[in-house]
């Protein structure tokens, strides 16, 4: 056995997909809602006996613990393969994809390790990091512990000297380092990407570094105050929190996150034993952002900056909060315009507006009160305004009535008045983007009814008494899904050689393009039937409409045919056909 199928064998597919989401028993499969795309209604199944995963919903992806390991986590399979090898304690042996050449992903974060500890060395042990140290030390008041838990550093401001350390002594290309956003070319030569600046590495939660932040320290710097990696093929900025992979365990354990702004706040929220906060890196929270923070916990408390970018921030924030229906809450501190300079000025306020942090929704509903007249038309016109798009997008019905109910009682307007003008304002809002998109066409009914049939198929406990059955309904049909066709060739081989039906031995000879298909067919969610004789019929029904719509479509062909040239044998081919259609229908309607 490989160390692949080894690996694969030693995990059990249901209980570690339970680590990143729910799942529910559903016969003999368990159930979840997809984590690979937004839907109500769960169609993420999982097969413990198979060890398989398909989603029946918009995404329709599936595979094995590799491929929902590489899609949940964004892995190459070489990623994935070491990161199961590790959990399972198997020792991959020297290969091609270790011996040989690394994949781009496993190159950029080889380079940016070797870059964190180029830069942590400038800032702590070089004469030209001496300033930053001191910006660090003395103006930010952060001791030498907390530069070496966030492995903070300086990037010189030559513009060259991380180029050359990386081309000379650590021998990689110059396309690699433009390709890990470490450089950029100018000519022939690589310049530096980060010049003079306090760098700020960035984790992924799996402790890898994909990217840097660096802040200027001079006045005259040139691009924002800070600067980030651009985006690369392991780092986008919106899809991942600074601290992510200091806090993450403290995330869990209190089962909160606090979300600040920047790098600096959660620096000093650590520093006072607040160690479950992460920085956005951004204006807003991404849907990236709350999928990655929702594996954690489903409780955040929204603690940005205390501006209006801040507060716009937090309005921005809901939405997605919402789709993944996680308990949002705001910690409230007056005299500091960040959770960094609220710790310096009053440790003691800081840590008890964490304690008592707000439902983000009274918050709202506070902040906007004050900034307008209730009494006055005008006032209550801006006050629902504001309000109002904010509370209907609540997905908790509960909690949507309780704020929609409070904003009638304090506007003194009736309820039916607010919720007919939120109807108003959310008929005026809609962007028709799909105008010109064509829909999507639903499925014709044949192939419904085709994947229906297969399911009823490869579902039953032994499928050969109910295929055989099938074949003498369906006599000539050919099924128009071509892989489905080949399932069925391949179980009337499989039936000539074995009485009973194995799913794990018939795998063994099913060509491995047909992989994908059968175990759709497999994990298909299907009605629950009482009894075999139930199932039977059902499946009898099933086929003999998928012959009555062949037996319509063959004498419309014929028909045409006429058209042509009238023929004695076509007419009775017509004849004939139209008779046996009679007889499936009539059939059809006693199942």
């Amino acid at each position: 056995m490989d160390e692949v199928t080894q690996i694969r064998e030693k995990i059990d597919l249901a209980s570690f997909i339970s680590e990143y989401i729910p799942l529910k028993k559903m016969g003999r499969n368990f159930k979840a809602n997809c984590p690979f795309h937004n839907e109500k209604t769960p169609s993420f199944i999982v097969s413990p006996e198979r060890q398989i995963w398909h989603c029946f919903g918009g995404c329709n992806k599936g595979g094995d613990i590799y491929t929902f390991l590489m899609e949940y986590e964004n892995l190459e399979f070489i990623e994935a393969l070491r990161i199961l090898a590790k959990r399972t304690g198997v020792q991959l042996r020297e290969s091609s994809f270790e011996a040989g050449t690394s994949s781009k992903k496993e190159i950029i974060y080889k380079l940016n390790k070797a870059a964190l500890e180029y830069y942590h060395y400038v800032l702590t042990k070089h004469k030209a990091g001496g300033k930053a140290f001191n910006y660090l030390t003395k103006d930010r008041k952060l001791d030498a512990r907390l530069i070496e838990t966030f492995m903070l550093g300086f990037s010189p401001k030559d513009g060259i000297d991380l180029s050359n350390y990386l081309i000379s002594k650590k021998k990689y290309k110059k396309e690699d380092l433009v390709e890990a956003g470490l450089a950029f070319y100018a000519g022939s030569r690589v310049m530096d990407f980060f010049r003079n600046r306090v760098m700020f590495p960035l984790f992924d939660h799996r402790g890898n570094v994909v990217g840097f932040s660096g802040r200027a320290i001079d006045e005259s710097y040139s691009g924002g105050k800070y600067i980030n990696t651009k985006d690369t093929l392991v780092y986008h900025k919106g899809s991942m929190f600074f601290g992510l992979n200091t806090a993450k365990e403290e995330i869990k354990k209190l089962d909160k996150a606090i979300i600040v702004e920047g790098e600096l706040d959660v620096i000093s929220c650590f520093s006072v034993g607040i160690k479950n906060a992460i920085a956005v890196k951004g204006t807003a929270l991404t849907e990236d952002q709350v999928g990655l923070v929702s594996r954690f916990t489903n409780n955040v408390c929204l603690c940005f900056d205390k501006d209006d970018a801040g507060y716009e921030a937090t309005k921005r924030s809901l939405a997605s909060l919402e789709k993944k229906g996680m308990n949002i809450t705001t910690c409230i501190f007056d005299r500091a315009k960040d959770a960094d300079e609220a710790i310096k000025t009053d440790l003691l306020a800081f840590k008890k507006s964490i304690k008592r942090d707000t439902p983000v929704y009274d918050f709202l509903f506070s902040k906007t009160f004050s900034s307008f007249e209730k009494d006055r038309v005008y006032g209550k016109r801006k006050i629902s305004e504001e309000l109002l798009p904010i509370f209907t997008r609540i997905s908790n019905e509960i909690v949507k009535e309780h704020y929609l109910k409070k904003l009638s009682n304090e506007l003194n307007v009736s309820l039916d008045a607010l919720l007919r003008e939120a109807e108003r304002m959310e008929k005026k809002d809609i962007v028709k983007e799909n105008v010109f998109v064509k829909s999507k066409d639903k499925k014709p009914r044949t192939e419904v009814l085709e994947d229906y049939l297969i399911s009823l198929i490869v579902q039953h406990g032994n499928p050969k008494s109910i295929l055989e059955k099938c074949i003498e309904i369906l006599k000539d049909y050919k099924f128009k899904t071509d892989s489905y066709q080949k399932i069925i060739n391949h179980l009337l081989l499989f039936f000539k050689n074995n009485g009973k039906f194995e799913s794990r031995i018939f795998m063994n000879i099913l060509p491995k393009e047909l992989t994908m298909s059968f175990d759709s067919a497999y994990l298909f969610p299907m009605p629950s039937f009482d009894g075999d004789e139930r199932y039977e019929r059902e499946v009898e029904k099933v086929a003999r409409e998928l012959r009555a719509l062949f037996l319509k479509n063959k004498i419309k062909e014929i028909s045409l045919s006429l058209k042509t040239g009238e023929k004695d044998e076509d007419l009775k081919k017509v004849k004939d056909l139209e008779k046996e259609l009679t007889s499936t229908i009539i059939l059809l309607g006693k199942s």
